[in-house]
């Protein structure tokens, strides 16, 4: 039994961050029907960024090891805003050089497009930072809590209250602000949109940039479990991408609900056998899909605006 609660622990923790990611996926295409495939890659700014601000305004060099005497909420707050926001920039970046120029032209020229940008971020965060992985303490110590026996790191309930936080306010925005209509808008019709005053352009910018940004989130999250490394995101992406197909694309909600489904499958799975962890996620996602196409909470019928 502690077993399990410490796997549901471990799994709701991962699952809170392919939830992030996933609703990255839902946004862009929400508006622009494109994904970006280099996602995985804009988690490596999100923790490297935010990292070597804290060791820069600890007097050391941009890379190296944090002691948990350098890392104060506060430090890690304003490291988590600053790397969002750098992320987020880079997304309009993505938007310009990857997106944009394929918006609308057919084909899958895109797929490639963000592929390659994503190769090159990578890249160039080597080139800056090296291969070595950067050990990040977490902000709320290394004291493991005890909660009906099972070990749950702080860490892990920081990563799955954040998230939760996030995706709410996300799904409060989507349907309840003009900003989330108007998105809404562009999502089911762009021409229609653009007929009623709404900038579409300006709107998928935006787009790119939450997506973007909730990956940096997702990085800066998940660095004091996993270290900050420029080799951290292709396989959550991977995750996070397959519990955007579970749950549903076109459903904000339904990518969430897909996140935590398959991280607490997998930490499940891996109290079995761990080599079974990756057989059984997409053994899920084929059963789901030959069931639900759509994924379980993806829209079936046209929505109206």
């Amino acid at each position: 039994m502690t077993a399990f609660l410490q796997a549901l622990a471990s799994g709701l923790a991962l699952g809170a961050i392919y939830g992030l990611i996933a609703l990255g996926f839902n946004i862009t295409y929400a508006t622009t029907k494109t994904f970006n495939f280099g996602q995985g890659a804009f988690l490596v700014p999100g923790s490297l960024v935010g990292v070597s601000l804290l060791l820069l305004a600890a007097g050391k060099p941009h890379f190296g090891n944090l002691t948990q005497a350098e890392m104060t909420m506060t430090a890690y707050v304003l490291a988590t805003i600053a790397s969002v926001v750098v992320v987020g920039a880079i997304g309009v970046a993505l938007y310009y050089c990857a997106i944009k120029p394929f918006v609308g032209a057919g084909g899958l020229n895109w797929v490639l497009s963000t592929i390659g940008f994503g190769i090159i971020m990578q890249n160039t965060a080597l080139a800056i930072w090296g291969p070595a992985s950067i050990a990040v303490p977490s902000p709320l110590g290394s004291e493991v809590w005890r909660i009906a026996g099972a070990g749950i790191r702080p860490q892990e309930v920081l990563i799955a209250v954040v998230a939760v936080a996030v995706m709410v306010g996300l799904d409060i925005v989507l349907r309840k602000t003009r900003f989330g209509k108007a998105l809404r808008a562009v999502a089911f019709n762009p021409q229609a949109a653009a007929i009623v005053g709404i900038n579409v352009e300006s709107i998928v910018i935006a787009a790119f940039v939450i997506s973007s940004a909730l990956a940096g989130l997702a990085g800066i999250l998940i660095a004091p479990i996993t270290t900050a490394s420029v080799f951290i995101g292709l396989g959550v992406a991977l995750k996070a991408f397959s519990a955007a197909i579970v749950g549903g694309l076109t459903s904000p909600r339904g990518c969430m609900l897909g996140g935590f489904l398959l991280g607490v499958v997998e930490a499940l799975v891996g109290l079995w056998r761990a080599e079974m962890r990756e057989i059984t996620i997409f053994l899920l996602i084929i059963i789901v899909l030959v069931v639900r196409p759509s994924g379980l909470m993806g829209a079936r019928s046209v929505e109206k605006i």
